[in-house]
């Protein structure tokens, strides 16, 4: 029996949400009204934390009010779309509602691309106002995007007005070299005077319909092509916040504080860390970048309850002695994403903080949150759990897409629901390809078990074609996690002139600890199949990882071909 999974039961839904005869319904909003809610419910409690630096939902409030008018004033209006080329700083919050609120379209570029990966990302969205910070790192690349002509106006952030005394000090007298030199032309705007020249609040926003307009333009990542827009609407956005709510439907609104150290250009820190803890009316303890021992001191300085991350972070903190140092009791709920969660990873990390840690999975295109282990149930070991709230899932058979294999069996995970997106920007038969009858495509291969519960296997396209037979690096990896010693592993296809492709296994140690291949290979013995067994083991000191601190396949790959065409 074919199996199509409908999940409308992950929690009580949140007001204005609702579920009509069993079939996928939502009253979607506009993302504008979680944040004038927010404000209107929560003013006077802590919104953001940035350094030890805070600022209320009143105080954050009349910012984005100020800055909405500003960006009116430079012809922000109903499908404009204004780029944010920022780390995690007051400034992204503020400027991506005022954004909406103006009734543009934000999109949200990685301050850490080189040159060209900005410049093509603003040609392919035709961005012309870019929001950034005063430092040259990332300034100096925008500059030069706005240079090329790609841009008309750059609005520059002050990173000292936003650093709390001591540290704005320090910064003014050390790191001036690390300032840009911003010309004073008509194509600069400094935030300061944007915000201080609108008139005060408030400021009516621009009319939205939820379902066709473009809240976010958020890029993919590239790894299988060029990099394409995923059109994310304000009723895309607003699914997923309610989705989560009702995952965290124990969560206290106003009582909430997030750990947002995942960067806000992602889109999972988007959803599950910025525009969740506005729903929540939750404090926001934002981080720039990761750095363990100033993570380690926010989660204990602000007494944190929420901490969405990715395996990378927890691995991290379960490995590091400086962890003991400090009290986590805080932390109540965390959720994984952007990777498989290893068993041990989630064990260890409960047992040091008390918490509850669960694994979700998504992807750019629904928003991102599809399925998500219950926080009420026994975890499901290696699965990435249900459905959310008003989502469909099923799985396609691989050699033929328009057939559904039965429960057990391996296809390809087409998901439909309010949170997948409206397509591609500018790329109707790429959109065709990736939605069919509403459902998306997400090139994952799994099955659903008998109690619902969805585990993944592998990538379509990281497949290993071994003799005739599908060989999945994900199964690989995770036999290898069961290593004690093994801390992180990576598993990609190499040629083999006799099967075709094999496996090759990257490993990186614990520390202190030590493994041979030949006693690996000895300890997989009796967890994989010989067709699955790695040819060959590397044992490294890093792993590449993306920006957001997933572990990278792209590079391995593409190194391992250099070498051979080298050969």
């Amino acid at each position: 029996m074919a199996h199509t999974q409908a999940h409308n039961d992950a929690g009580t839904p949140a007001s204005g949400s609702a579920v009509s005869g069993g079939a996928l319904a939502f009253n979607a909003r506009s993302m504008v009204h979680y944040w004038d809610e927010v404000v209107r419910r929560f003013g006077e409690r802590p919104a953001v934390d940035f350094l030890g630096k805070g600022w209320s939902y009143g105080e954050m409030g009349e910012a984005v009010d100020r800055a909405a008018a500003g960006f009116r004033a430079m012809g922000v209006a109903r499908g404009v779309r204004v780029g944010l080329c920022l780390p995690n700083t007051p400034y992204f919050v503020v400027c991506y509602f005022a954004v909406l609120k103006a009734g543009g379209t934000v999109v949200n570029f990685n301050p850490l691309y080189v040159e060209r990966e900005l410049a093509f990302q603003a040609r392919d969205s035709q961005t012309r106002i870019m929001v950034t910070l005063d430092l040259k790192v990332i300034y100096d690349k925008v500059e030069a995007v706005r240079r090329d002509g790609l841009l008309d106006r750059i609005v520059v952030c002050s990173m000292a007005d936003i650093l709390p005394q001591p540290k704005k000090l320090l910064f003014t007298l050390f790191k001036a070299k690390e300032l840009a030199k911003v010309p004073d032309d008509h194509g600069h705007v400094s935030y300061a005077d944007m915000i201080g020249k609108a008139p005060p609040p408030p400021f009516e926003a621009a009319p939205c319909d939820p379902h066709t307009d473009v809240a976010v333009i958020q890029y993919t990542g590239g790894t299988t092509g060029v990099p394409k827009g995923a059109l994310l609407s304000h009723a895309n956005l607003s699914a997923n916040i309610e989705q989560m709510l009702c995952v965290f439907r124990d969560a206290q609104p106003g009582r909430e504080r997030m750990l947002c150290v995942l960067p806000f250009f992602h889109v999972f820190a988007m959803t599950v860390a910025q525009n969740l803890s506005v729903a929540l009316g939750a404090e926001m303890v934002l981080m720039p970048r990761f750095e363990l021992t100033m993570l380690l001191k926010a989660i204990k300085r602000k007494r944190v309850t929420l901490f969405p991350g990715v395996p990378t972070i927890y691995t991290a903190i379960n490995n590091s002695p400086k962890t003991r140092s400090y009290d986590l009791t805080s932390i109540g709920m965390c959720l994984s994403g952007g990777a498989a969660l290893p068993v041990e990873v989630k064990t260890q990390f409960e047992s040091l903080t008390g918490c509850t840690l669960v694994e979700g999975y998504g992807l750019t295109e629904a928003s991102p949150v599809v399925t998500c282990n219950p926080l009420d149930e026994p975890p499901r070991a290696g699965s990435i759990g249900k459905p959310v709230a008003w989502t469909e899932t099923e799985f396609r058979d691989l050699d033929d897409l328009s057939k559904l294999v039965p429960a057990g069996e391996k296809g390809e995970l087409c998901v439909r629901g309010p949170q997948v997106m409206l397509g591609y920007w500018q790329q109707p038969e790429e959109t065709a390809r990736a939605i069919e009858d509403g459902f998306l495509h997400t090139g994952d291969v799994g099955y659903v078990d008998e109690d619902g519960y969805i585990h993944l296997v592998d990538r379509i396209k990281d497949l290993i074609i071994c003799s005739g037979y599908n060989v999945y690096p994900r199964v690989i990896e995770e036999a290898i996690y069961e290593n004690e010693a093994v801390e992180e592993v990576i598993v990609i296809a190499i040629p083999d002139s006799y099967r075709g492709q094999a496996p090759k296994a990257f490993v990186k140690l614990k520390q202190g600890a030590e493994l041979s291949a030949d006693d690996l290979k000895a300890f997989l013995k009796d967890h994989l199949s010989t067709i699955e067994m790695p040819r060959e083991i590397e044992f490294r000191k890093e792993l590449p990882k993306t920006l957001v601190g997933k572990l990278s396949k792209k590079e391995l790959v593409e190194e391992e071909a250099a070498k051979r065409q080298g050969a």
